[in-house]
């Protein structure tokens, strides 16, 4: 069996090999290693093996961990405090009005805004002292009504009114499409998020939308293959989950 560490390279592997196939540079792609359900400890070696963007789908165990790497960087000592220096926490899952402050106050990053009720309560719960959080805009690229995000058409109304959201930073659109079994059917829902992120731009030129947060464990060549700056992988790193749930 691998280490997290090994687990790691291997995935790193993967994405050079796939933005080479492509003809993308490598730092094109930034690797969030997506810890749901896994304890902090897995985080905590993952970081040791030089991971610094770590996602997370449920608040308040991602909030948890991050109270536990505050606590564990701020009581090492020298070296080992430097190994736990600058990480930064994503929010991948679904966010509730009443979850809006912890993230806010915690959070360097939230990818799943898919309305305009939860980004202003982030804007106006975000700390002075923080920086503004960076936000993605889920979309429901597919369609489909197990997925949530924002319908495709309605994209540009948020785009414009979250941009406007003065603690907020809008960096890109993120998906969550259904997985498939061929690289056609796994490449199409990411070209269409890709061509909708075009269209915004071409739309509205004071969007700027550089970060495509698609891609995980099973589908990340096809991602990057279609223009991904930021995959989510965690089965590949941590292996598989260890339960079916935690309280968001």
């Amino acid at each position: 069996m691998e280490t997290i560490s090994e687990s790691l390279a291997h995935t790193q592997g993967r994405i050079a090999r796939a933005c080479q196939a492509c003809g993308r540079p490598p730092g094109e792609v930034t690797l969030l290693a997506v810890g749901k359900t896994k304890p902090w400890e897995a985080i905590a070696q993952a970081a040791a093996a030089g991971q610094r963007n770590f996602g997370e789908n449920y608040v308040q165990e991602g909030v948890d961990k991050i109270a536990q790497w505050q606590a564990q960087r701020d009581s090492a000592p020298g070296d080992a405090a430097g190994g736990l220096q600058g990480l930064q926490w994503h929010l991948i899952g679904p966010l509730q009005s009443n979850k809006t402050r912890v993230v806010a106050q915690h959070f360097d990053w939230v990818h799943s805004i898919d309305r305009l009720k939860i980004a202003q309560r982030l804007s106006e719960q975000r700390p002075a002292e923080l920086p503004p959080l960076q936000v993605c805009l889920q979309v429901n690229i597919s369609g489909q009504s197990s997925k949530s995000g924002v319908a495709p058409a309605q994209a540009l109304a948020l785009a414009q009114a979250v941009q406007a959201l003065p603690r907020l930073r809008l960096r890109g659109l993120m998906s969550v499409p259904e997985p498939a079994d061929d690289e056609v059917a796994r490449r199409a829902p990411h070209r269409a998020l890709r061509e909708l992120r075009d269209e915004l731009q071409r739309r509205d030129p004071r969007l700027q939308l550089p970060v495509l947060s698609m891609g995980m464990s099973d589908d990340l060549e096809a991602a990057i293959a279609e223009g991904a700056t930021l995959v989510r992988i965690g089965t590949a790193i941590f292996g598989s989950r260890t339960t079916a749930h935690a309280p968001n």
